[in-house]
């Protein structure tokens, strides 16, 4: 049976290959974008059963007025897909204020906006699914990526207590973590110019490492992680999270491995620091 999806950030990216194979399979899709002229190819292909509406998901009562008109216009929506975001990349002394202010505004309080608009219309309407995307960095971290991989990890936080919230009312979440991907999703990293003081440090090693790796070193193919990410909204019940590519898989791996050995170190200082129970 078709479903009727809602994706942010359809324009480019995930949002709009997940947005070309969902019309492609006779799907509805309420699509937002910043542009208007953004989706023009598929709304002349694919007709009414292409919605679109003009977001900025860093305005958060735009956010709430075009999720209400997309669930009064369309009837039903069976998939919220949180995907709207950019890439900030830079060490921490190096952003602005106004920098760092408008990577949280987007990705993280834009992503909260998206689904804390969407839950009273999925309960109304008996349940439904969120899927939000998230990246491998936001169970990991890497130089220049600090501010960019924390609002991944405030967002993982917030939907990790969101599950247990929801699920009376058969609403259940999804976060994704992709890797790299072959996607224009590169070309919008805002890159902030580079501080001298750090040629010879480890960000400037990891900065020529990526600048001497080029496109090829990106292991995702945006069509496979965008079938992935359609494939999971059938999975009852829904994975909590979906990693998606062979190099998010391994920093993952390496990132909780260590995690839990560091945690494991501490068990027995954890422990001493409980009170007595004559205390």
């Amino acid at each position: 049976m078709a479903k009727t999806w809602f994706i942010t950030g359809a324009s480019s990216g995930f949002g709009r290959r997940l947005t070309e194979l969902l019309l492609q399979r006779g799907d509805r899709v309420a699509a937002t974008v910043r542009r208007p002229d953004a989706l023009q190819d598929l709304a002349a292909e694919h007709g009414s059963r292409l919605w679109v509406g003009i977001l900025d998901v860093s305005d958060a009562k735009a956010v709430r007025s075009i999720v209400d008109r997309a669930f009064v216009e369309l009837g039903r929506i069976d998939v919220v897909i949180s995907n709207a975001g950019y890439a900030l990349s830079g060490a921490a002394e190096e952003l602005s204020d106004e920098q760092i202010e408008r990577q949280i505004d987007t990705n993280l309080i834009g992503s909260m906006q998206l689904v804390r608009a969407s839950i009273p219309h999925l309960r109304k309407q008996g349940g439904g699914r969120i899927i939000q995307l998230s990246s491998f960095l936001g169970q990991t971290g890497m130089p220049t990526t600090g501010v960019y991989g924390a609002t991944k990890w405030a967002i993982e936080g917030f939907i990790e207590a969101l599950i247990p919230e929801v699920a009376a009312f058969g609403i259940e979440a999804t976060l994704v973590e992709p890797g790299t991907a072959r996607t224009n999703f590169f070309k919008g990293i805002e890159m902030v110019p580079h501080s001298a003081v750090y040629d010879n440090t480890g960000v400037g090693e990891f900065r020529r490492a990526m600048a001497a790796a080029g496109p090829s070193a990106r292991k995702g193919d945006a069509g496979k992680i965008a079938s992935a990410i359609i494939a999971s909204a059938e999975q009852t019940p829904a994975p909590r999270r979906l990693v998606l590519g062979s190099d998010a898989f391994v920093a993952i791996h390496q990132a909780l491995s260590a995690r839990l050995a560091d945690l494991e170190a501490q068990k027995d200082l954890a422990f001493s620091t409980d009170a007595t129970e004559n205390a």
